[in-house]
């Protein structure tokens, strides 16, 4: 007859094996299952319950969004009538200026489509918020080194498109085709290769740019676009300057 300590044991034993296998086999089967839709309306009553979980959150979420981070001495419109407006020349040099501080080899920018740029910023206070609605998505700038024939493709979607968000060069429109490309105030060679700043939206074949589809060479630059124009924009506040963009002519159509 086994002593006191051995029967114990036993015990233990036949306990945890009993615990495992009721844990790994269930008897319990799903004999019915009800649904229930609720409308979401301006007649659905108020659950103060909820409101008072996230109004803590909501307001230190909109404390922080209200921030002015910068200044504009003007307005920069969101209009698709023209080849190039203030707010692309703002969206794309900012990108372009905060890129060249990681690689300054960089030789021209189109961070994104004026699709991709989504409302105005009005003038006078920049606020965090305005940069969340100018660029809601969470898009990465990357560099890729092109072949000039890549460059000249990217070039004729700028032109067929009737103008983008461009930095770093200049270009004409004449009959729905580039001329006049002017890269790093050099006249563009489609013999040689340049280094382009995009976003990883835009590489991917977003908005039908097939550019960036056999890139000689690519560099992540861990900068995401939205971090971009804020870092560019709370610089400049800094320095006392406000953000007073200008068309330069960078793109124009005959």
């Amino acid at each position: 007859m086994p002593d006191i300590k051995t029967s114990i044991k036993i015990c233990l034993i036949l306990l945890s094996g009993t615990l495992a296998y009721s844990c790994s086999v269930s008897n319990y089967k799903l004999v019915k299952a009800n649904r229930s839709a609720y409308q979401m309306n301006q007649n659905a009553e108020v659950d103060s319950t909820i409101i008072k979980t996230y109004t803590p959150y909501k307001t230190k979420l909109e404390e922080e969004m209200n921030q002015v981070i910068g200044h504009a001495d003007v307005l920069m419109s969101k209009v698709d009538t023209v080849p190039e407006n203030l707010l692309r020349n703002f969206f794309s040099d900012a990108c372009l200026a905060q890129a060249l501080k990681i690689d300054p080899e960089i030789d021209l920018a189109m961070p994104s489509t004026k699709g991709g740029i989504r409302i105005d910023v009005p003038k006078g206070p920049i606020r965090l918020t305005n940069i969340f609605e100018l660029m809601p998505f969470e898009n990465e700038l990357i560099v890729y080194k092109l072949k000039g024939s890549d460059v000249q493709n990217l070039l004729e979607f700028i032109a067929d498109t009737g103008g983008q968000p461009i930095a770093g060069f200049s270009m004409k429109i004449k009959e729905g085709k580039p001329a006049d490309v002017i890269i790093k105030g050099k006249p563009f060679d489609p013999g040689r290769s340049y280094w382009v700043l995009t976003s990883d939206y835009i590489a991917g074949g977003g908005d039908r740019v097939e550019s960036f589809k056999n890139p000689l060479e690519k560099k992540m630059l861990n900068l995401r676009v939205r971090a971009a124009l804020i870092g560019y924009v709370k610089e400049n506040e800094a320095a006392g300057k406000s953000i007073k963009p200008i068309l330069d002519g960078r793109i124009t159509k005959n």
